[in-house]
């Protein structure tokens, strides 16, 4: 058993949503292996409140979070990255930074909840589906032996983890 604490990047347009809910489930997931953070490609400046009312609701922490640009992980004596998923199509699409140490990369896509138009119970349902679908991949990656398992068998796990229940489109089509 190692001791390494892995890094892991959220990614997502706007951070604002699916990729803050995946930062706070991880964080506390992940116990103390894992070190979650979030960023968009263009991100919105504030955290959508029902994504913080969901955590919040889900016994997540769901205080100090910000959305905040991608730039900030690609700049000297950011934190070196293990992992990065990108939580929405748009964002897998777009030419990212270039990453320190090569991290491995998967599209871990859900629809956007906030995109979601309708009563408030419609909005929250939204949000409290995109926490499911993120909580279920994030338990399917905490539980894969990372120190034992080779770099191409992990690669083809996270990838798989991203087609699991309630991928996006784009994750749903992924090879």
């Amino acid at each position: 058993m190692t001791d390494k604490t892995y890094n892991v990047l959220f990614l997502c347009t706007g951070n604002s949503a699916r990729s803050i809910l995946a930062e706070s489930i991880l964080n506390k997931e992940g116990a103390g292996r894992f070190k979650a953070f979030s960023a968009g490609s263009q991100p919105k400046g504030e955290v959508n409140p029902h994504a913080l009312k969901e955590l919040d609701a889900l016994g997540y922490p769901s205080t100090g979070f910000s959305s905040k640009s991608w730039d900030v992980f690609a700049e000297p004596g950011a934190p070196e990255m293990d992992f990065i998923f990108t939580v929405c199509d748009s964002a897998a699409g777009e030419a990212c930074p270039v990453w320190i140490g090569h991290p491995m990369t998967a599209h871990w896509g859900v629809e956007d909840p906030a995109a979601v138009v309708g009563t408030e119970i419609e909005i929250q349902r939204a949000f409290a589906q995109a926490a499911r679908f993120l909580k279920n991949r994030i338990s399917a990656f905490v539980n894969l032996p990372l120190a034992s398992i080779d770099r191409l068998a992990l690669q083809q796990h996270v990838r798989q983890i991203g087609r699991l229940e309630g991928a996006s489109v784009k994750s749903a089509k992924a090879e």
